[in-house]
């Protein structure tokens, strides 16, 4: 029985663990085993939890897939995985180190990632429908050496209408980073004379903390104008991202697909039909509501 060890950034992020589960659900599916840990948005505990995994003495898994939390793809595990014979994929993440480790090695290594520069692309079209006259949006974006942030930013810039301002704030991916960067923001006595005329962060996640952070907001007067602005996010999960457009919470979502359930199918149709995987393999995102009903 093939064994993948699926290591993810954090569990406090409704995408990360829509990634566990769909993990889980292909482990299930095909017959593998799937053993998923956490790195609690640390790079040295994933480094670390990673590398003794390669390194343990027992049962050595058929493959790692990890999706960073840090700036770097890990280049110095990844050639010790592929050292022992482990796959390595690489969720989220291109990795200049691909091309030396496939030749190291016959185990599957390559990357399976959200297309980021799309959904950036989503979320400026998602701007010009919500916002037909312009405005300024409150743009809460991932961690600054995240390279899935900077391709959603760049994406957004090269759709959004010239009419509509971006006043950026970094989060973590998590609720609670949006909420203290929010809260923080609002207490700033220059953020009353500044217009938002709309909300929009790069996960749900971080959508609906920068919304609580306003809804405790002191100034009723600036809490009542910015709560009524839209709000959108991204990841767009059937039970969180878009329930919760449907409730009205959030104006808009990207539906952003797990990574772990097609690094799961390339690695067994890898280590079972001898297919050598492609480098780069991306999911597609979609704009819910389509943007189309988005702008009626």
């Amino acid at each position: 029985m093939f064994n993948f060890v699926v290591s993810l950034t954090t569990i406090d992020n409704d995408y990360q663990q829509e990634q566990a589960l769909a993990a889980e659900a292909a482990g299930r599916k095909f017959g593998v085993r799937v053993q998923v840990v956490h790195a609690d948005n640390d790079a040295f505990k994933q480094s670390d939890q990673i590398l003794k995994i390669v390194q343990s003495s027992s049962e050595k898994p058929s493959a790692i897939i990890f999706e960073p939390a840090g700036s770097t793809a890990l280049p110095q595990v990844a050639r010790a995985a592929m050292s022992a014979g482990i796959g390595w994929v690489v969720l989220n993440r291109e990795a200049e180190y691909f091309p030396e480790m496939r030749k190291l090695s016959d185990a599957p290594c390559f990357s399976v990632s959200s297309n980021h520069l799309e959904i950036g692309r989503i979320q400026g079209l998602q701007m010009a429908a919500l916002l037909p006259k312009g405005g300024t949006a409150l743009y809460i974006q991932g961690p600054s050496d995240n390279s899935a942030a900077k391709q959603r930013t760049m994406g957004m810039q090269q759709t959004k209408p010239a009419n509509v301002k971006i006043n950026p704030l970094k989060g973590q991916w998590t609720e609670e980073s949006a909420y203290k960067a929010v809260a923080s923001w609002v207490r700033l006595p220059t953020s009353k004379r500044q217009p938002v005329d709309m909300i929009s962060a790069q996960d749900d996640s971080m959508a609906l903390g920068a919304r609580r952070a306003i809804e405790e907001a002191a100034d009723p007067s600036v809490r009542e104008k910015w709560l009524a602005a839209p709000f959108t996010g991204c990841d767009g999960l059937p039970k969180t991202g878009q329930e919760d457009v449907r409730k009205g919470i959030l104006a808009a979502t990207v539906v952003v697909p797990p990574n772990t359930t097609l690094a799961i199918e390339m690695l067994i149709d890898a280590l079972k039909n001898g297919k050598k995987p492609v480098e780069l393999a991306l999911t597609v995102p979609s704009s819910f509501p389509p943007l189309e009903k988005l702008g009626k």
